[in-house]
């Protein structure tokens, strides 16, 4: 069975309303997101570093790279990188990942572009690894996005995923829904001033398929030796595959 198709207003394209709601809130994103996270974010992009690091890659692309913070991240972790190309279909989240990249003086290192994660403007092979945080659910077409990341991988590539999952144990996976399903959303909509997006996200964690059923769908684009690394008792997933 199909998962449901969950748009953050109901009113047009999911691609389009994804592109919406990040512009209506990228100057809050980064306080948000590290504010309901409390920081355990950043040590699972450490974690997929580290995964990545053993392969040298000199050429990064990060996926639906927002305001950049994995990115930025990867840069500083992995020195011996040549660049990072970041994209995003939210030019208001770049515009803040811009601005975060020249503060931090790495301008050299990574560039960013608006571009459609599911028709990526790039050539064959042109990159040696790539890196998604919290950004494959968002996806129209999941298929699609995942072939695109293969098709720009060089042979024997890795691609690094990260996404929100369901936990499974008590008592975590009690009060997690909790915070995930009711407190978040009431804080979210009132600091971010959209009523829609912080509620959008627990319904898109719900509809995605995780675990077993997206390591299936990375086997079935062309991906191989597909391992999944559960994180803080399953909250979280790094997804991890080679070309």
């Amino acid at each position: 069975m199909s998962n449901p198709v969950v748009k953050p207003y109901n009113q047009g394209s999911k691609k389009e309303e994804v592109e919406a709601m990040f512009d209506n809130i990228a100057h809050k994103y980064d306080f948000l997101n590290h504010f309901f996270s409390l920081g355990i974010d950043i040590l699972w992009r450490k974690r997929a570093i580290r995964m990545i690091k053993q392969y040298q890659p000199k050429r990064i692309l990060d996926v639906a790279t927002g305001t950049g913070d994995f990115a930025i991240l990867t840069a500083k972790k992995y020195k011996e990188v040549d660049s990072i190309t970041g994209i995003d279909i939210s030019e208001g989240m770049l515009d803040v990942g811009r601005r975060k990249v020249v503060s931090q003086e790495l301008e050299n290192t990574i560039q960013f572009s608006k571009a459609d994660s599911e028709n990526l403007p790039f050539s064959d092979e042109t990159f040696d690894a790539v890196t998604v945080a919290f950004g494959v659910r968002n996806f129209e077409n999941l298929e699609q996005g995942l072939s695109e990341m293969r098709r720009v991988l060089t042979p024997n590539g890795v691609i690094a995923i990260i996404e929100f999952s369901k936990p499974k144990r008590f008592p975590i996976k009690q009060l997690f829904g909790f915070y995930f399903k009711f407190l978040m959303p009431k804080i979210g909509n009132w600091l971010a001033k959209d009523s829609r997006a912080y509620s959008y996200l627990p319904e898109s964690v719900e509809a995605f398929p995780e675990g077993e059923a997206f390591k299936d769908i990375l086997s079935k684009v062309g991906f191989s030796k597909v391992q999944i690394i559960s994180l803080s008792g399953g909250i979280a997933s790094i997804y991890f595959a080679h070309k």
